[in-house]
């Protein structure tokens, strides 16, 4: 049994309009998601901005209700459970927002930051906040003379480092990361990668690591989705997917990472403008701009099928 198994999820955000505000649309952010995730395993998420990375992680972490589909913890639906086993869920599973900065509450101190959580689960008492603090820094290696200052007394990849010592604190099976690199400088980012890293193989920790930077999704990822307009294009080891992507989009999103000079190379570059969540295409959701496009693309959505070593929603592999 996976850890986290999600089966045709879908998260729509209802456009009203009129002075009655009728619902006259629905924006289709999540549109039918299939996946799973082991313990243990980092899955990478990867798309454009505004193909439904972050919904998808907010959703499973109940920040958004989901319209229709099932995401299970364990085997247990996380929609349909009682409040006190909701209450049990949300400890084990913890999200690490991208921007480091507007996630901290300013007006607490590091050491109220950190112990919060455990304080309303009843992990720790309040004459050990100090004891639980001071290893959570250590964790993730700042300075544990640090936990009486404000977020705003730290830098951006040490802020990160705080968010990942919160996310830590109440012992997670399972982490959303969302975009927990892209405002880090290079260098920074490195670190936290590794510090990500360490701390899954130390604890186990399965994550769901949303982010645009392949090099990054490659380095940490076990295994790789593909996202275009809500659905997922093509799943497969991250090896696999990198080295040899199938779907155009995925060929497109490769061909999009910048190269040393040398190695230049022939690339496929897409045209156009993403289409809209609102009133997405008939048929395939790429084929308004997929080089490859045939007939039968632009009438029916193709089903995601096994090729080679991966599964890819495209008839070019019928």
């Amino acid at each position: 049994m996976s850890l986290i198994e999600i089966e045709n999820l879908r998260t729509w955000f209802p456009v009203r309009q009129g002075i009655l505000s009728k619902t006259v649309g629905y924006i289709k952010a999540v549109n039918g998601v299939s996946l799973s995730l082991e313990q243990g395993e980092t899955l990478g998420l990867v798309g454009e901005s505004g193909c439904g990375k972050t919904t998808l992680g907010r959703t499973l972490m109940q920040l958004e209700e989901k319209k229709d589909g099932t995401v299970k913890f364990e085997g247990d639906d996380i929609h349909g459970l009682k409040r006190d086993q909701k209450r049990e869920i949300r400890k084990r599973m913890q999200m690490i927002f991208q921007d480091p900065f507007s996630s901290l509450n300013p007006r607490m101190t590091i050491l109220d930051i950190l112990t919060e959580g455990m304080l309303h689960h009843k992990m720790i008492k309040k004459e050990e906040k100090k004891e639980a603090a001071v290893r959570l820094m250590t964790e993730v290696g700042l300075d544990e003379n640090a936990i009486y200052r404000y977020p705003h007394e730290f830098s951006g990849g040490q802020r990160q480092r705080i968010c990942v010592a919160r996310a830590i604190s109440l012992k997670p099976d399972f982490m959303v990361c969302d975009e927990a690199v892209s405002a880090l400088d290079v260098s920074v980012q490195a670190q936290v990668i590794n510090l990500l890293m360490d701390l899954r193989d130390k604890y186990e920790l399965s994550y769901l690591f949303i982010s645009h930077d392949l090099t990054v999704v490659r380095h940490i990822s076990n295994r790789v989705a593909v996202m275009y307009l809500g659905v997922i294009v093509e799943e497969g080891s991250a090896s696999a997917i990198i080295d040899n992507p199938k779907h155009p989009y995925t060929q497109a999103l490769i061909n999009s990472v910048p190269v040393p000079f040398s190695e230049k190379k022939k690339r496929f570059v897409l045209s156009g403008e993403i289409p809209s969540l609102l009133n997405p295409p008939s048929g395939c959701p790429f084929h308004t701009r997929c080089p490859e496009v045939m007939d039968k693309c632009k009438e029916t959505v193709p089903e995601m099928k096994k090729v080679d070593n991966r599964i890819a929603r495209c008839y070019l592999y019928d």
